[in-house]
């Protein structure tokens, strides 16, 4: 008879499910819960509860937030005439990681993949497109990733705003700090160079 426990194959399942969790890791994970002290499982599942009933889209940019505006939006200091596109909640992380950025942003959650069955309206384009309107932005950066289906979404995207005046600009992808030329493809070495800056 093998050995066994509902329970535990459910939880291990469970974090089976999440992005880069292999069977061993999601076992020692769920090992790991079911041993920890009681209290911290119930705090573990109180935090996994709550952040799904509170967290939500920004009704501005759709960035996540647990309120009606997320913190960029609801910043005065930010610079509402540049908005920064990404095609997910996790770019706008990286980028404030940077603390360069002062601009505004835009999610679509997602990017446009035939393939998937993923196609402009479902996307927050619409969204987009009814912020650009009333005249405050004056460039708005495609931040979308250097993929194919993130190339077509940024041309697709950047068809609606060039007829209203608004300066497009698109992320300058190269090489990496610390990458060696001798093992760069062809692409990346061109976009290096169209992403030249003057020192």
């Amino acid at each position: 008879m093998a050995y066994n426990i509902v329970s535990l194959n459910e939880l291990t399942a469970q974090f089976e499910k999440l992005p880069g969790i292999g069977k061993k890791t999601a076992q020692r994970l769920a090992f790991y819960v079911i041993t920890a002290p009681e209290e911290y499982a119930k705090r573990f599942a109180a935090a996994l509860t709550d952040a799904r009933s509170k967290i939500g889209f920004c009704k501005t940019c759709q960035a996540l937030t647990d309120g009606e505006l997320c913190p960029v939006c609801a910043d005065g200091q930010r610079d509402k005439s540049i908005i920064c596109v990404v095609s997910d909640p996790k770019d706008v992380l990286a980028f404030e990681r940077t603390r360069e950025y002062k601009g505004v942003y835009h999610v679509l959650h997602g990017v446009i993949s035939p393939l998937d069955g993923i196609g402009p309206e479902k996307l927050k384009i619409k969204e987009l497109l009814a912020r650009l309107s009333d005249g405050v932005v004056k460039e708005v950066i495609m931040a979308t990733d250097p993929t194919v289906e993130g190339e077509a979404t940024a041309s697709y995207i950047s068809r609606f705003i060039k007829p209203m005046g608004i300066k497009i600009t698109r992320l300058a992808y190269g090489v990496p700090v610390g990458g060696d030329l001798e093992y760069a493809d062809e692409v990346t070495l061109q976009r290096a160079l169209d992403g030249r800056n003057e020192i």
